[in-house]
């Protein structure tokens, strides 16, 4: 009970998350951008400071457009028919979206083009490559797995939070993992042992019923894909 109390919470909040990406189409816009713009900041090597601004606004926009969607669902619920105050508070929940989308725009910008900061954007670009730690590229891999993930739940039709989906969430951070191994390794046959695992993982997926074989593939593609970009080109 006391753990079904734990993961309740979560598993309802990103129930909300998956529910608001498949059903309003400025909240995927939003989270398409945030990925684009976090591997930007990355590739970029832009500061803590920096990176901190752009995760503090880019969180600010996602909560205004998922208050907006619950306010519409809300008004939606209490006056079905057209009334002119819903319409206002529609309104006004759109404007605040509005409102925190621009100054996102703006910081971002602003830490874009402030403080020479175009002239370090282009040494980095013209240098040997993007500095980062196995560590780091762990961290980021699995990020990216999981937002692809839920991405994938949003545009497919079936499944749960963490149950189902068009991409399988364990094939793909489990083979991203495998194929990390592979790269940090250099080893064919502790790379094998790793792949092997993750396959194992999707098994127990298949034969649990939460996905498919082609969800599973397309979860270990995703996996697979991102190991080689993340460590075939990102040097140490």
């Amino acid at each position: 009970m006391a753990r079904r109390d734990l993961i309740g919470p979560f598993r309802v909040a990103f129930t909300g998350i998956v529910h608001t990406f498949r059903t309003q189409r400025h909240m995927r816009i939003h989270l398409y951008v945030t990925f684009v713009t976090v591997l930007a900041a990355i590739a970029f090597r832009l500061g803590l400071r920096e990176i901190l601004i752009l995760l503090f606004m880019i969180t600010f926009v996602l909560v205004a457009e998922m208050f907006n969607s619950a306010i519409e669902a809300t008004v939606d619920l209490v006056s079905p028919n057209y009334h002119p105050l819903a319409k206002f508070a529609k309104d006004i929940a759109a404007g605040a979206v509005l409102i925190t989308t621009i100054m996102a725009i703006i910081v971002g910008s602003l830490i874009a083009v402030g403080d020479g900061q175009l002239e370090r954007i282009r040494i980095s670009l013209a240098g040997e490559g993007i500095g980062m730690s196995a560590t780091w590229k762990l961290i980021l891999g699995v990020l990216a797995a999981v937002v692809i993930t839920i991405i994938g739940k949003g545009l497919g039709s079936r499944g749960q939070v963490l149950q189902g989906g068009l991409v399988s969430g364990h094939a793909a951070i489990g083979f991203f993992l495998a194929t990390s191994v592979l790269m940090i390794s250099g080893q064919v046959l502790v790379g094998a042992i790793a792949i092997l695992l993750a396959a194992i993982i999707a098994q127990s997926r298949w034969e649990a019923k939460f996905h498919s074989i082609f969800e599973l593939s397309l979860g270990a593609t995703v996996g697979v894909i991102l190991g080689l970009l993340i460590f075939g080109i990102l040097p140490k």
